[in-house]
């Protein structure tokens, strides 16, 4: 007699599987999203694989293909990967599509022939933009419809794939409207086999939900082999793109572009977006530089310190943890004699910049100590370390790479750490301190 085939379910927002059904997901909590799988024979017989060694050529990988603009290269790694998979994210409007249609126009006329999948628009829509951008090209194929299988058909022979968006097509032979998780899933899995089997580096664009993350599946994201966030402000021309990601590269590079009526604009000078320099120093303010993947940017931190009448002082942050402005007016008051409590303090990084690193430890507590004693501090002067409890100043990485750019913006001295190796002569004058204490004695008098 036959043995029954198992059955297996599977959650169709994370992936996880269960031998039995269930309302709600016992990985991820879902409910709902429990889906019978494929039947698998209990007495099926699996076929053998060949093994391959990893020193062999035809496994190594081969060489990356730019995708014409030198800033989205740095953020993936040196540019796409043949049969890599990347997720494009990001809110309605950002201009996920222009960035894809510019990286498309420019790989046309390099490497030769691309395919545009679109789901949302028409080719005219499509062709208008591209005029507008100045990529129109020969090598430029589009394919607009919502059959994924259909698309793919135009895939032999193109050297770059793009499908706008993986929410908007549909999987022939699986249930559910196009964006259902079955139907994502499906989708995901033609293009990602496609691009493997021909060797084709490929872009999804997905949708972003009202929580920020990439509508469809947990499992999206495990199955590509990147993830790109683009994101922006909607009072502000400048788009960051970001790889939370990237199993060929960093996921600490910054991508910095300029919204413009031509499309988008790589920045250059990235510092020069959170700095704006001063003709008069104002006490509160204190300098650093932060560092994103490689690339480094002026900080400038903010404070204010006003009189309190109340027994809890007030703390606010803006572009730094509330937690840490806490942290360090303790620090002060304990180690360096600077009290805080009698005031209500407002901490603001100019631009709206984000500051999570440790290296800009020395410049918030500077900035507090300058505002709480209402003395400027020296304009040309930047502040690099980490501060410890115990008042220390401990070393940042990549300091020869941020002495660099403040040297290069007009500054001519710099605060560290007395741990901090010496590396040759830095290009500005540096005073190095052990304490909290003795760097706050070389700027306040």
């Amino acid at each position: 007699m036959a043995k029954a085939e198992s059955v297996r379910y599977f959650c169709s927002a994370c992936g996880a599987s269960s031998a039995s059904w269930a309302g709600r997901c016992p990985s991820c909590g879902e409910w709902g999203s429990l889906e019978k799988g494929a039947a698998a024979s209990a007495s099926g017989v699996s076929t053998p694989q060949k093994t391959k060694s990893v020193k062999a050529t035809d496994v190594l990988p081969p060489e990356r293909v730019s995708s014409g603009i030198e800033e989205f290269d740095r953020v993936l790694g040196g540019g796409w990967l043949p049969g890599g998979v990347f997720l494009l994210g990001g809110q309605p409007g950002i201009g996920k599509s222009t960035l894809l249609l510019q990286t498309c126009g420019r790989m046309a006329e390099a490497i030769g022939s691309v395919l545009y999948v679109s789901g949302e628009e028409s080719a005219s829509q499509i062709a208008l933009r591209a005029g507008r951008l100045g990529v129109l090209s020969e090598g430029l194929h589009l394919v607009c419809t919502n059959d994924m299988a259909g698309a793919l058909e135009s895939l032999p022979g193109k050297k770059f794939l793009v499908v706008d968006s993986v929410q908007a097509m549909r999987a022939d032979g699986e249930g559910g409207w196009p964006g259902s998780p079955a139907q994502v899933r499906a989708v995901a899995q033609m293009c990602i086999s496609a691009a493997k089997e021909q060797s084709v580096p490929a872009v999804l664009v997905g949708h972003i939900t009202k929580e920020g993350r990439i509508a469809g599946p947990m499992l999206l994201e495990h199955m590509v082999d990147g993830v790109l966030t683009f994101s922006g402000e909607d009072y502000s021309p400048y788009r960051m793109l970001r790889a939370g990601k990237n199993r060929f590269g960093s996921t600490e590079e910054l991508g910095v572009f300029e919204m413009t009526e031509t499309g988008l604009v790589p920045v250059t000078d990235v510092s020069g977006l959170y700095w704006n320099k001063a003709a008069e120093t104002v006490p509160g303010v204190a300098m650093t530089v932060a560092v994103e993947g490689s690339l480094p940017l002026i900080a400038e931190i903010q404070s204010l310190a006003t009189a309190t009448t109340f027994p809890y002082p007030k703390r606010t942050g803006r572009g730094v943890d509330v937690n840490k402005i806490q942290l360090f007016s303790a620090v002060l008051d304990k180690r360096c004699g600077i009290g805080c409590g009698l005031f209500d303090i407002y901490v603001n990084v100019a631009g709206g910049l984000l500051l999570r690193e440790p290296a800009a430890d020395l410049a918030l507590c500077a900035a507090l100590a300058s505002a709480v004693r209402d003395v400027p501090l020296p304009g040309d002067c930047v502040f690099l370390g980490e501060v410890g409890l115990a008042g220390e100043i401990r070393p940042v990485v990549r300091l020869s790479r941020r002495l660099q750019e403040a040297a290069r913006l007009g500054f001519t001295q710099a605060i560290v750490s007395a741990r901090e190796g010496g590396g040759g002569k830095p290009p500005l004058d540096v005073v190095r301190v052990s304490t909290l204490k003795d760097a706050l004695k070389a700027v306040i008098s």
